[in-house]
């Protein structure tokens, strides 16, 4: 059974490392849509498809940085 025909939807949190050269990487699940782990699964494959971030800078040198990123699912 789908998340879309159970009718799941709601807030998926994700925590991440910006690497110093843009890259993501640590990508993990801090708080998931409740019964729907394929919605979890969804928002971590999204993030390893997105392309290089800016990283953070530390004295004007680039150095990795944690992000907490929201991702809502809702259905149409």
């Amino acid at each position: 059974l789908s998340a879309k025909e159970a009718g799941l939807q709601g807030r998926c949190f994700l925590r991440f490392v910006v690497l110093p050269n843009g890259k993501i990487a640590n990508i993990k699940v801090l708080k998931g849509v409740t019964k729907c782990p394929q919605c979890d699964m969804e928002a971590i494959k999204v993030v390893q498809l997105m392309p290089k971030w800016k990283p953070g800078t530390q004295n004007g040198k680039p150095v990795p940085v944690f992000f907490n990123l929201p991702i809502n699912f809702h259905l149409r």
